[in-house]
């Protein structure tokens, strides 16, 4: 439950970042957004998008240790564990957002840029700049890739550890309980990363599918989140 409320805080806050202002948008009729109001909703969005894919590694080992080592648990993930790796995240999570921010502020845009998208999305902008983007690719390759796949390891490599373990004495009762416990969990790490991976991999242009894809990691993840 520890984890649990700070995934909920990130998922209000990410949902935040993006929301009102496409809200504001749709009411209004006016859909613009100042240059320094779109580089803090880039930011934000880093921050809380990052966070996000940590506490899912986390809560993901969280389950590991319940499962795989049962009676260490309580020596093992300790609240001062909890506090750390929490922390770890936050400030990585920062100095990865602050990075990327710093890169992008670099730049030049024409003005009055037209953006295809609800938000400030850093791929987006790279592509409407009318400068050098070399280095802001190479950095999202590099350190934005280790970010993002990671998370995802440790996530991977949780869930084959349980695996290996459940299937070493199979019954229906243990894939019942390790159900139970991972299933929810399993589930939101593939809404969140399936995605992702829908907009920024298996995308090369911008269309409504992408837009429909983000709406759903931007807004409707974060929302179903609790439920789940």
């Amino acid at each position: 439950y520890f984890l649990l409320s700070h995934l909920a805080f990130s998922d209000i806050s990410l949902s935040s970042v993006t929301v009102p202002k496409m809200l504001m948008n749709m009411h209004t009729g006016q859909q613009s957004i100042s240059y320094v109001g779109c580089i803090s909703q880039l930011y934000f969005f880093i921050l809380f998008a990052t966070l996000d894919s940590f506490l899912l590694a986390m809560m993901a080992y969280d389950r590991y240790v319940a499962i795989c080592h049962p009676l260490h648990y309580t020596t093992i993930v300790r609240e001062e564990l909890c506090v750390l790796l929490l922390a770890a995240s936050w400030i990585t999570a920062w100095a990865h957002a602050l990075l990327h921010t710093v890169l992008l502020v670099r730049l030049s845009f024409c003005a009055n840029t037209v953006i295809t998208h609800f938000f400030c999305d850093l791929t987006v902008l790279l592509k409407v700049s009318c400068s050098d983007i070399y280095l802001n690719e190479l950095v999202i390759f590099t350190e934005g890739g280790m970010f993002i796949f990671l998370p995802l390891a440790i996530i991977l490599g949780s869930y084959i550890h349980i695996g290996t373990i459940i299937m070493k004495a199979p019954s229906t009762k243990r894939l019942l309980k390790a159900f139970s416990t991972c299933g929810s969990h399993l589930f939101v790490v593939s809404l969140f990363y399936g995605t992702f991976a829908v907009v920024y991999l298996f995308s090369s242009s911008w269309d409504s599918k992408d837009i429909i894809a983000s709406v759903m990691y931007t807004v409707v993840i974060p929302m179903l989140n609790p439920i789940i």
